[in-house]
């Protein structure tokens, strides 16, 4: 089976980068707004994969997990899900942040009209792998970035149409055996083990690691931050190959 992402979903125009959800609160006018750069930039993640994907576009966040229960949390849309956790762990981040931007985010496999978030045990991640092989399914990744000087607060999520290969029951074993497959929502890695078994993909591959560059340019842009900024206020250089990235989407 093919899933289609929804018709507001698409990567390019009309309506660029997989939006599906949207949602602004606090928003001041553009005479509220502070003219002078946030002193910190912090992602509220603990997953390496984010961190990297970051790091390689040049900007280098301080990083603070939220300790969020995501078991609490219980939405039947994913898009709504993967944002409203992104949201809450970045406002648990925020509270302690004084001056700073704080980016949030979380993603939610859609699969078989299924929500699917990091699995319990290997024998979950077996059994999802099994139903996945040779399908597709949809990765939503929600995205929240607040600006603890003003208030200010966006949210957006992306959507990306993830084909996977037709694995036989040894290679669904083998690799639920590295454990890699219970660390990430989805049970898949796209930069990880899980790579060779992921045919194609339609959408943003970066929403797939778990951080949508170009959908977050957009979003601190609508809270008055040029993307080109950070780079020179929290500079990064690009990762070697000696530095590693851990797949690790969350």
């Amino acid at each position: 089976m093919v899933c289609t992402p929804p018709k507001d979903t698409h990567l390019f125009p009309p309506r660029p980068l997989g939006l599906a959800l949207e949602r602004a609160s606090s928003l001041r006018t553009p005479a509220d707004v502070p003219r002078t750069p946030a002193s910190r930039l912090v992602l509220a993640s603990a997953s390496p994969a984010r961190l990297a994907t970051l790091r390689a576009a040049g900007i280098s966040p301080e990083v603070i997990v939220s300790g969020l229960d995501e078991s609490k949390v219980s939405l039947q849309d994913p898009a709504a899900l993967a944002t409203e956790l992104a949201t809450l762990k970045a406002r648990a981040v925020g509270r302690g942040v004084r001056d700073g931007l704080v980016i949030g985010c979380d993603s939610v496999l859609d699969f078989e009209g299924a929500n699917h978030g990091k699995p319990h045990a290997a024998q979950e991640a077996a059994v999802l792998w099994r139903a996945m092989r040779g399908r597709s399914g949809v990765l939503h990744t929600g995205h929240c970035v607040i600006d603890t000087r003003s208030g200010r607060e966006a949210a957006r999520s992306s959507a990306t149409v993830v084909h996977f290969a037709q694995l036989s029951d040894r290679e669904v074993d083998a690799y639920v055996a590295t454990g890699e497959p219970l660390r990430v929502a989805g049970a898949f890695t796209l930069d990880g083990l899980g790579g060779a078994f992921v045919t194609g993909i339609e959408g943003d591959p970066h929403s797939v690691v778990g951080i949508s560059l170009p959908l977050l340019r957009v979003m601190f842009a609508g809270l008055g931050v040029e993307w080109t900024d950070l780079w020179e206020r929290f500079p990064q250089s690009p990762p070697t190959s000696e530095t590693g990235r851990g797949p690790l989407r969350g």
